[in-house]
């Protein structure tokens, strides 16, 4: 076979409308499950560790969902004061997470914050601690079938302003800038860590950011992406130590937080799965 010097994934346009959506699938899941119609509570939390869902679950804060139509996950409903929130766990990797939130979005959600255990890449900071991510590097595929390919995909300069404000007043560290999205975490050199990446002012390295702002901008809905930073690559004995109760705790507060902020820069707009896609 002929090499073609072409590169698949600038092949695509991402303005075309596409064949294989969330709501057929979801409606073809629902049907062969025997499912009712279900409508996700509009904030909602993919916890990519999943240490999270797993402590809500037993600890009685959060009950699956039954009737979530997804192949691949278990939806569950985590109610904090009078506000409830899906939380769905495991969702690794920028290509699951997105086929996750397009789902999410088009059951009802309208805010989405995400959290990923992220690697630390800028020297002007010690882990543990949250970045709050105003820009995310393209370095995975996903997000290119969304949008043409460039360099950062950038989150909503003002939500993430409103989340700032809000994780101020909390006592855990939360700081903001921009993290590095990559498909190969185990392909990190120390060469390309130092230049460019702290060249670039990146905190984190993570893989599933650029993909998730991304789609948000295309779908027109409030994404918030979270990292916690918990480890150097491995390289320290006391890597991917989160402090007492492994984080969970923090972890909640800010994600809770996070969304709070989302859910009120969201309101008035709905995506239910008889409305489809938007740009």
């Amino acid at each position: 076979m002929a090499e073609d010097p072409r590169i698949p994934l600038q092949e695509h346009e991402p303005s075309e409308t596409p064949v294989f959506t969330a709501v057929n699938l979801l409606r073809a899941a629902r049907i062969q499950k025997g499912l009712p119609k279900v409508a996700v509570p509009s904030g909602c939390l993919p916890d990519f560790d999943g240490e999270l869902v797993r402590h809500l679950a037993n600890t009685g804060r959060a009950a699956e969902d039954p009737a979530w139509p997804c192949f691949h996950t278990r939806l569950f409903r985590w109610r904090t004061g009078s506000t409830e929130y899906g939380v769905i766990g495991g969702t690794i990797g920028a290509p699951f997470a997105v086929l996750v939130a397009e789902e999410l979005f088009a059951l009802g959600c309208r805010a989405l914050a995400s959290i990923s255990s992220a690697g630390l890449v800028a020297e002007r900071f010690a882990p543990p601690f949250f970045l709050l991510i105003d820009g995310a590097l393209r370095d995975e595929g996903t997000s290119c079938h969304y949008l043409p390919p460039g360099r950062y995909a950038d989150a909503d300069p003002s939500l993430v302003d409103a989340v700032r404000k809000r994780t101020d007043g909390l006592s855990v560290p939360v700081y903001t800038g921009p993290s590095w999205t990559t498909d190969a975490p185990f392909r990190e050199t120390e060469s390309l860590i130092a230049s460019p990446r702290r060249l670039e002012g990146i905190g984190s390295v993570e893989m599933e950011v650029a993909a998730l702002l991304t789609l948000g901008k295309v779908l027109n809905k409030h994404v918030v992406c979270l990292a916690h930073v918990t480890n150097t690559m491995a390289t320290r004995e006391e890597d991917f130590e989160k402090g007492g109760d492994a984080g969970v705790a923090d972890s909640l507060s800010v994600c809770a937080a996070a969304l709070e902020v989302a859910l009120e820069h969201g309101e008035g707009k709905t995506n239910t799965e008889e409305g489809g896609r938007q740009r």
